[in-house]
């Protein structure tokens, strides 16, 4: 029996995918379900459907981790007279959890986009339009030796201090404060009228533009003067190294746009849809954009790029029609969605697993088999 909560898996997902980078229009995280349940067996899939809602009660999952959410857009009524009604109630009734990662599993390394770039044999993989670092600010704090820890301390309580996997990330430096408290001061150092010099410190760290009003609140709690003397700059957004929109890479062998869809159809899970293409068969492919899910907002950029080619689903007549008019476009090859969202899961089970693993647990992780294309099938045309 393992000792793991169901919120402890959720915990480790919203740190590995967080929250704050999903769209603004998205649905994701926990949307049915006790988190403190305990946790035996995991599910993954793609679509919250009522297929795989059945899967993981016959499996006995506590947790269903899927990519689209089950209510993206608002709904009035959950009765189980509805499909997404009845997939809430059976969700409850056997206490399966349900954890959403969408827009915010987009993105990051071994995210959706990269799990496709990997799954289609790419090397050298990095973002094709890099995301900026979430915005910091670069605190600087003055404060008599003394105290300088419990200052410290109280901004690390609030988040400040956090860069990357590590926390408490402060520099501090010794030196001499002075200052004249006027008429209408209370000095805890020091006499009104009078120059006052200090032995104090420089605390310097960095913290989330979004807890700036925390910082400096924990800041003046902490502080033994009535009016503290800090810095706030801005720092300047970067592109993150390895997080961003889509992905780009190279083959490893160039070879032809016919032989590449071949292996693109190989490479990813069997389905009832069809790839399309758009290109010269016999022209060379070596440089590979690609982008889990829907990537028609990708197509400019990919073709800035330079690349050969781009994967990507769902796109429309005018936007593929546009791109090859111009000069160097690439060449486009349109997968299946669910199939191209679908290499995700393999990756996310094993960097699950990974992690269950090295704390001896026994929860199972399971990848959905089901295929949950809504297309059941296709007809090629035929003079």
């Amino acid at each position: 029996m393992s000792d793991l909560r169901v919120r402890d898996v959720i915990d480790l997902l919203d740190s590995w995918y967080p929250q704050h980078h999903a769209d603004s229009w998205d649905a994701v995280g926990t949307s049915v379900g006790d988190p403190s349940a305990p946790l035996r067996r995991i599910l993954l899939a793609v679509d919250p459907v009522q297929a795989v809602v059945d899967e993981a009660v016959a499996s006995e999952a506590e947790l269903v981790v899927t990519h689209h959410p089950l209510m993206l857009k608002g709904v009035h009524s959950v009765a189980a007279t509805t499909p997404k009604g009845r997939v809430v109630t059976d969700l409850v009734r056997h206490g399966i959890t349900l954890h959403t990662c969408h827009t915010n599993a987009d993105s990051p390394e071994l995210g959706v986009s990269d799990s496709l770039a990997r799954a289609l044999g790419l090397v050298d993989v990095a973002p094709l339009d890099p995301d900026a670092a979430d915005p910091l600010d670069a605190w600087v704090v003055y404060a008599p030796r003394s105290d300088a820890e419990a200052v410290a301390a109280a901004m690390h309580g609030v988040g400040a201090g956090a860069v990357g996997d590590y926390d408490r990330c402060q520099f501090v430096s010794d030196g001499t404060g002075s200052f004249r408290p006027g008429g209408g001061a209370t000095p805890a150092i020091g006499g009104v009228g009078e120059v006052e010099r200090v032995d104090e410190a420089r605390i310097e760290m960095v913290a989330a533009r979004a807890l700036r009003g925390e910082v400096l609140a924990a800041v003046r709690s902490a502080h033994p003067y009535e009016e503290v003397a800090y810095t706030v700059t801005e720092i300047a957004a970067v592109p993150e190294h390895d997080r961003g929109s889509g992905r780009v890479g190279s083959l490893p062998t160039p070879t032809t746009l016919t032989e590449f869809v071949a292996q693109v159809v190989r490479a990813l899970p069997t389905n009832h849809s069809a790839a399309r293409v758009a290109g010269d068969p016999e022209a060379r492919v070596s440089r590979v954009a690609v982008c889990g899910g829907s990537g028609d907002f990708l197509l400019d950029r990919a073709r800035a790029s330079g690349v050969d080619v781009y994967v990507t689903s769902d796109l429309r007549h005018h936007p593929v029609s546009e791109l090859r008019e111009q000069p160097g476009a690439p060449a486009v090859v349109d997968v299946p969605h669910w199939a191209a969202e679908w290499t995700w899961l393999p990756v996310l089970a094993d960097r699950l697993r990974g992690w269950l693993d090295s704390r001896g647990s026994t929860v199972q992780v399971q990848v959905s088999g089901l295929v949950t294309d809504p297309w059941t099938s296709h007809l090629g045309w035929s003079k």
